[in-house]
């Protein structure tokens, strides 16, 4: 299974960007034009593994925004086993290679448990990351649960090369072993997730291409021809406005925004075209080892739309839009040329992301638009595909993939796995499509509801009815709707005469709008949608399971990598204090003490030069230092860094405010119980620090987050005796309390 992470062009790229490996599959196999995911990376590949929907396996949204209801959690539940567990179980040899982003944020540290990491969810290897994105120059990598460095002195190494050739080994090692073992390879790049990292020859193919100088309203209408070519769209068919009251006309951008936007679409593209190349590199090692006529071969380009979270200018830093915080294209020019290298977090304009989504409108993230829900797939099987090159036009969705395969296979789902008793897939299996005489059969697959964020929409046997966007997807801030069923605009789409939403028909047929939104209504009960909420970014900073739940004090006595932030102790919003007892030899000291996040975000708390120095790094637009003025002289010393949060805290998010979040404070450092430094932050990071970076307590691996004071991994060479973090996390009051009840009353009045 190759799933493209995080990149959807609905129907096909029109032939703006060559896309040689899906090209050359479509060739032996079958192009799947009407093909839905559930609008977000992780829910999408939840329902794609267990062959059930989304909310059904608790991945009702991205880990890091879980809450406790059911369809939310995202934990997947024992008795929903996934496609590895069951082709384990079958004989089959398993494997994951790229992004997981299906194990709990709060279960992704060293400490376990291990039972939903990939090698827990029935795959025996795993190669890639566990978050949600990650640096390809510098990633927070695994093999199985044990974290690896294969950059390390390697400043060329790239995570897209590097997964493949790691795919590569596995899938021979095991067939010059047992050739004839069968095998799954679940293949997932980071390409094109931000940060868009490719290497500089992919970049300079692009760049020599000149295929985006006429701006993204010309790409979108050349698109759109090139698909009317290829029969994709009807002739008659026409496209929605563009929306220039969200994103601005090409015509009317600055030099420096027409420059900066062309920079960040051809390094989206190299990255595209990167990990396409990559994969033919997987298949081509398929071809090597003589296994290619009896392998199915599903390539799906994308797990949901193209994501426009980095909003109308883009953004040289993910980080930043996640926080909050956007900057102008003049601002970003600082980063243009290193644009895509280590140096960057980025991301680009959306209206590039509009483009891509032609025929269909808006992105990631909008479950009721086509742009968000609709990807394009192909399917190579020499041995069980007739209808070489032949186009399949049946709605189905990345749910039915699971069932799929284990028809193909000949292998029923199995009503018990470890003793539990399973639920049954929810997908309908399309391998009916594989013989030409189905060619324009009726699809199997007649209903389907879609949630994400409180954005919902239902198709039934052409129908689609959903509710109108009215937030953009980078919109960070939260605009709660208290009942996101009934208080929201319904949409109707006959999509049999209107395949990409241009007219909305729902005041012509009420009592269809009626009968579909009653079907949902059923839907959403049967797969633990309700209750659903419409609320964004806000939901990383609430509390959820930690291995840091309830603590206020931690205690560390020697070196330690690795913790990721879900499990690490978050000094956030708070106030805190750093204590460490160290003893410095005779020769001075230097390193790192304790830091959190990298390049893009965090802080660190380090030795420079034999001085005491604290450092927050607020999204690499700022850094807010803290130094001793003389370096620590041999022997014993308490090194302290203190700050006092003048904010509520995260606390006010239970009460629908955000007004918690991101106060400023005052730092102290201290040297001996003697203050050396004290300074004032006019405020903090909001919701989170950088996530594909570790919390290390002696060393800094990955990113620094100050390149002039220090390369990783710079290892503390003092003693590190004692580290003790205590955490004073700020209470409400009943006054406190009370106002924020009545502006919650007064904002649902």
């Amino acid at each position: 299974m190759l799933d493209d992470a995080g990149f959807g062009v609905p129907s096909t790229f029109g032939g703006v960007i060559p896309t040689n490996t899906m090209d050359a599959l479509a060739e032996t196999g079958l192009s799947y034009t009407n093909v839905y995911s559930t609008a977000l990376c992780s829910p999408t590949r939840a329902a794609l593994l267990t062959g059930r929907n989304h909310h059904s396996v608790g991945f009702g949204v991205i880990s890091e925004m879980s809450t406790g209801y059911p369809g939310y959690n995202s934990i997947i539940p024992k008795n929903k086993a996934t496609i590895g567990r069951i082709l384990l179980d079958n004989g089959y040899a398993t494997s994951w290679f790229g992004k997981d982003h299906n194990t709990p944020d709060f279960e992704a540290s060293q400490s376990g448990p291990f039972d939903n990491w990939p090698t827990g969810l029935g795959f025996e290897y795993f190669y890639g990351f566990v978050g949600g994105d990650a640096n390809q120059w510098q990633p927070n990598l695994f093999r199985n649960t044990t974290q690896i460095y294969p950059f390390k002195d390697n400043p060329e190494w790239n995570l897209v090369t590097g997964m493949a050739d790691d795919a590569i080994d596995w899938i021979t090692r095991l067939h010059q072993i047992d050739p004839s073992k069968p095998f799954l390879v679940k293949y997932v790049p980071g390409a094109t997730h931000a940060p868009h990292h490719p290497t500089k020859e992919w970049v300079e193919k692009i760049e020599q291409m000149n295929l985006f100088d006429d701006g993204y309203e010309a790409l979108r209408e050349t698109i759109f021809e090139n698909q009317k070519k290829l029969g994709l769209v009807p002739q008659d068919a026409s496209l929605t406005p563009w929306p220039s009251d969200e994103i601005k006309s090409w015509n009317t951008l600055s030099d420096d925004e027409k420059k900066l936007f062309i920079r960040q679409v051809e390094v989206f593209a190299a990255y595209a075209a990167y990990a396409d190349y990559e994969i033919g590199r997987v298949v081509q090692a398929i071809e090597d080892i003589g296994e290619t006529e009896n392998t199915l071969i599903i390539y799906i380009n994308g797990d949901n739309g193209t994501s426009a979270e980095g909003g109308p200018t883009g953004t040289p830093n993910e980080v930043a839009w996640f926080n909050g915080v956007s900057l102008s294209a003049e601002e970003q020019l600082k980063w243009y040329d290193v644009w895509g290298t280590d140096q960057t977090y980025n991301h680009m304009s959306a209206g590039w992301s509009w483009a891509f989504d032609t025929p269909f409108d808006f992105f990631k993230q909008n479950a009721s638009r086509l742009g968000g829900i609709r990807q394009n797939m192909v399917i190579s099987w020499p041995n069980g595909i007739d209808d070489k090159g032949g186009r399949r036009d049946q709605f189905m969705h990345l749910v039915d993939v699971a069932p799929t395969i284990l028809e193909v296979a000949g292998i029923a789902e199995p009503e018990e796995v470890d003793g539990i008793i399973q639920s049954p897939m929810e997908g309908t299996s399309f391998a009916y499509t594989f013989d030409a005489e189905n060619a324009d059969a009726p699809s199997r697959h007649r209903t389907q509801y879609f949630e994400m964020f409180g954005q919902w929409a239902l198709y039934h046997e052409g129908w689609l009815l959903g509710t109108k966007v009215t937030t953009m997807p980078w919109d960070s801030s939260d605009k709660a709707i208290p009942d996101p069923l009934n208080g929201q605009t319904l949409q109707l789409y006959d999509l049999t005469t209107d395949m990409n939403q241009t007219n909305d028909v729902a005041s012509k047929y009420p009592e269809k709008v009626k009968e579909l939104k009653a079907i949902f209504v059923e839907e959403a009960r049967k797969h633990q949608v309700f209750p659903m909420d419409t609320s964004g970014v806000s939901r990383i900073a609430q509390q959820r399971p930690s291995i840091t739940a309830g603590r206020s004090e931690f205690v560390y006595t020697r070196t330690m990598t690795g913790l990721p932030q879900g499990d690490a102790p978050s000094l956030l919003n708070t106030s805190y204090t750093i204590t460490a007892e160290i003893e410095v030899p005779d020769n001075g000291a230097e390193g790192m003490i304790v830091t959190s996040g990298g390049r893009f975000s965090g802080f660190g708390f380090y030795l420079l030069d034999g001085k005491p120095t604290f450092t927050w790094n607020l999204l690499d637009l700022e850094r807010i230092k803290w130094e001793g003025q003389d370096a620590l002289s041999p022997g014993k010393h308490i090194v302290e860094f203190d700050f006092q949060y003048d904010g509520l805290g995260a606390a006010t998010l239970a009460y629908g405010s955000e007004s918690g979040l991101g106060k400023g404070g005052t730092g102290t450092l201290k040297v001996d119980g003697n203050t050396v430094a004290t300074k004032k932050m006019k405020s903090t990071l909001p919701t989170t620090i950088q996530w594909d970076e570790a919390f290390d307590v002696g060393i800094d691996t990955l990113t620094g987050v100050n390149d002039d004071d220090y390369k990783p991994p710079f290892p503390l060479t003092a003693t590190l005796e004692k580290l003790t973090i205590k955490i004073d996390r700020p209470q409400l009051s009943q006054a406190d309390i009370q106002k924020l009840e009545d502006a919650m009353q007064r904002a649902s009045d």
